[in-house]
């Protein structure tokens, strides 16, 4: 009888520490962050620019440089978005087109990336500060990278592309 008390008893310390242990696919998201990070990709758990959605979802980012700002554009995939937006490209959707047309080659090398991108993938979105994707992170950091290109080519197509003209600081005299 003391024996499965004290079995008993150290089955009631371990288990809590059980539960802290990570599961297998929170170290591989952990690995794939650290990795992707490495690259220069920030990287946030945020609400994404989706309708009726809860909680947080990883947002990856591409800064664009201070001195050539991003257009403003959102797309989304057809699995997350209305009938009524504009079709783009491979099943995905405008929710805020560019208000200037992409140069041809911003526009090949978004179609490029968008029909590589995981079924995870829900958005893509440019501001004037940054590319980002949002999606669930179904892939390995060796599988992702090899997105990376692809992303930085279209950042530096869509670097300087602002929907604002940029006006540079007032210096003195």
């Amino acid at each position: 009888m003391e024996w499965l008390i004290i079995v008993f008893i150290m089955l009631f310390v371990i288990a809590p520490v059980m539960w802290l242990k990570p599961s297998p696919r929170q170290k591989r998201q952990q690995a794939l962050r650290t990795q992707i990070a490495k690259q220069g990709v920030s990287i946030k758990l945020e609400k994404p620019p989706l309708h009726h959605f809860r909680g947080t979802m990883p947002a990856y980012r591409w800064h664009y440089p201070q001195e050539g700002p991003g257009p403003d554009f959102l797309l989304v995939r057809d699995s997350n978005a209305s009938e009524a937006l504009t079709p783009f490209h491979a099943g995905w959707r405008w929710r805020i087109a560019p208000l200037r047309p992409l140069p041809d080659a911003a526009t090949a090398a978004l179609k490029t990336l968008l029909e590589r991108l995981p079924q995870d993938a829900l958005v893509v979105q440019s501001t004037p500060y940054a590319l980002t994707l949002w999606w669930w992170e179904s892939q390995t950091a060796e599988r992702f990278a090899t997105y990376l290109p692809e992303f930085q080519q279209l950042r530096e197509a869509l670097r300087g592309r602002a929907d604002q003209p940029f006006s540079q600081p007032l210096k003195g005299t």
